[in-house]
């Protein structure tokens, strides 16, 4: 048989520059094109609030791991689970007219008789034949 190779720590991902991953990289990338795109063409004010607000964003995306999982996949799963959750509880409501109908159901079915069957002698016997040879034994079979 032939043997094969596993790979080994494929969550690893490959590093670029120092510590910094690709992913990393390209999110910090884009976040500093579109800082640098509002410092040219913006105010400052409005500047120094995309500062804040993409430079924010890209290193919470771009570093934090909840759980062993990336930012944006914990930020999907819980928009995930929002949206169509796994565990689906079905409530049942009443109303009046459903409730009476049961409670006059029940008033019915306790003031009826149960008619109780009479058992037979031979009947006893048989299923106790039945049961004593294991399922051998049929009440119909003559012997």
């Amino acid at each position: 048989m032939q043997q094969f190779v596993v790979p080994q720590f494929i969550d690893v991902e490959d590093k670029i520059i120092g510590p910094v991953t690709t992913r990393q990289f390209l999110i910090i990338l884009v976040a500093g094109i579109i800082i640098f795109l509002f410092y040219r063409f913006g105010d400052f004010s409005f500047f120094i609030f995309s500062l804040v607000l993409f430079g924010g964003l890209a290193l919470l995306f771009a570093f934090v791991k909840i759980n062993g999982q990336t930012f944006h996949y914990f930020v999907l799963n819980i928009i995930q689970s929002a949206r169509k959750p796994s565990l689906r509880v079905w409530h049942k409501g009443h109303n009046k007219k459903e409730l009476l109908a049961l409670l006059n159901n029940i008033d019915i079915i306790t003031e009826m008789e149960i008619k109780k069957k009479k058992v037979q002698r031979k009947h006893i016997r048989d299923l106790a034949l039945l049961v004593n040879t294991g399922g051998f034994y049929r009440p119909g079979d003559d012997i």
